[in-house]
């Protein structure tokens, strides 16, 4: 799941860095706070947490890592074309979806401070687990 959240994650940060070079290029800068989100929640949050579930796979199985990148990875979207389309339009039907998209990433990291909280050990490092194996072997 880490590799996964991290290829994911180079998406979001060419999606965010084309939506600032296009704000840049055309002087409009009303796609701030989508500019902002994708980059903070799509490329840096799933990029920290790809690397912590690739370091910590015992963390990516668990029911509360798999839950989180799917409620991450399908509220970010919802969030992020909701407040584009807000933002576009000025139609404010569609903060319900803004609304939902962002329910589902805060109970998604939610979840992923409870797992690394409740589940992280010493123990479960890939770090620890070679050294583990190689002194084991050397004895």
């Amino acid at each position: 799941m880490g590799i996964r959240l991290i290829k994911i994650s180079v998406v979001y940060f060419l999606i965010g860095v084309t939506i600032g070079y296009f704000m840049s290029i055309v002087h409009d800068y009303t796609l701030t706070g989508v500019h902002v989100h994708i980059n903070l929640l799509g490329w840096t949050a799933l990029t920290l947490a790809g690397l912590i579930y690739y370091l910590f796979p015992k963390l990516a199985a668990t029911k509360l890592g798999i839950i989180h990148f799917w409620l991450h990875n399908i509220g970010l979207p919802i969030m992020m074309i909701s407040l584009a389309s807000m933002l576009l339009t000025g139609n404010t039907v569609f903060t319900a979806g803004v609304a939902t998209g962002a329910t589902f990433v805060l109970i998604g990291v939610l979840l992923f401070v409870i797992n690394v909280i409740t589940n992280l050990n010493d123990e479960d490092t890939l770090i620890n687990s070679t050294v583990h194996k190689n002194t084991n072997r050397a004895s």
